[in-house]
């Protein structure tokens, strides 16, 4: 290949063989049915474990990498159900360009579980060293990019005397920035990309962005009086946001800003006004009511996108918020665009 000159493949998959969904994953356990070190990666960079998936011939897979970054585009074939998992030295980003499954789960060691059903645009950040666990059956066009970072490429410390930041993982999260970069790569490697340098450029512009966001999300700001810090109210409304689909406990919120289940409870009313339960709720709402803006989204649709498994439901709670029904709210809308 010319040098400067990058090239896309399709790579030979290996085949995992099928192991208790809830068993411990180890490097140990998957040597043997991963995928060689990615091509195109020098020598001394290369990624010692990718993705495994399960059933192989299910999916179609293209990579590349250069010196500390690797980039691979998976998409589904089928709508047969697919088993993904991962634990290695590198750090990785998932994008979920595509995909709405009908049944599945996600796991990040660390972090509660999501049942999740529409992925489409969220991302996950998994550090070096934890456990990535998925499966989906999918129920439309399913299409993600895996990005695999060296870790030495994205070390970041807080200061000249103080340790290294560690990386937070983060499940089914939103950023525009890091999603336009992260999809541009994606469709690069995809189309055959030739401008080698161009790629390195967006893969350093991407690590950049994800160690600035941990590094803000780590940042201690001093608390307001009887409620949350700064950074806590921004954690917390930030994971509400990306799990808005989702039941999420009081247990989950606290531990994620560091304090017990009751501290948290009495911190929370204080700093936003209501309840955890209620935010949540009206966070839900106030997202149906974006949706409902939109002419191509059923009623339907917008109830299973916001988590509700019913639309009668979702229209009970739509009335009780709003004192109005999600169809009566749409009808109001067009009426205000219609000309007078």
């Amino acid at each position: 290949m010319p040098s400067g000159r990058v090239g896309s493949f399709v790579p030979r998959t290996a085949m995992l063989r099928p192991v208790d969904q809830h068993a411990r994953l180890d490097e140990g356990v998957l040597r043997c049915d991963l995928p060689s070190k990615l091509s195109h990666f020098q020598s001394s960079a290369g990624i010692d474990l990718a993705i495994g998936i399960f059933p192989s011939d299910a999916i179609t897979r293209q990579r590349l990498g250069w010196d500390g970054i690797a980039v691979e585009v998976v998409q589904a074939i089928t709508h047969e159900k697919v088993e993904v998992r991962f634990r290695g030295s590198r750090h990785l980003l998932v994008v979920y360009e595509e995909g709405v499954r009908a049944n599945g789960e996600t796991l990040i060691e660390g972090l509660p579980r999501s049942t999740l059903r529409d992925v489409k645009r969220k991302l996950a950040f998994v550090p070096a060293g934890h456990e990535y666990r998925e499966t989906q059956e999918p129920r439309t066009r399913s299409r993600v990019v895996y990005i695999y970072f060296d870790p030495a490429k994205m070390r970041r410390s807080s200061g000249p005397d103080r340790t290294e930041t560690p990386l937070a993982p983060r499940l089914f999260f939103e950023d525009k920035a890091v999603w336009e970069t992260a999809v541009k790569l994606g469709r690069l490697i995809e189309s055959g990309a030739e401008d080698r340098h161009y790629c390195e450029a967006l893969g350093v512009v991407l690590a950049h962005d994800l160690t600035r966001r941990n590094d803000g999300a780590q940042r201690i700001e001093p608390p307001a009086r009887g409620g949350l810090a700064g950074w806590q109210q921004r954690s917390v409304a930030a994971y509400i946001e990306d799990h808005l689909a989702e039941p999420i406990s009081l247990d989950t919120l606290a531990r994620s800003v560091r304090l017990s289940a009751y501290h948290f409870c009495r911190a929370f009313k204080r700093s936003f006004g209501v309840p955890p339960h209620r935010y949540h709720n009206s966070r839900r709402i106030e997202h149906a009511k974006m949706l409902l803006a939109e002419p191509t989204c059923s009623v339907t649709g917008i109830a299973l996108k916001i988590g509700f498994s019913e639309t009668s439901s979702f229209t009970a709670a739509f009335r009780k918020a709003t004192g109005t029904t999600p169809t009566a709210y749409r009808r109001s809308l067009a009426a205000l665009e219609r000309p007078s």
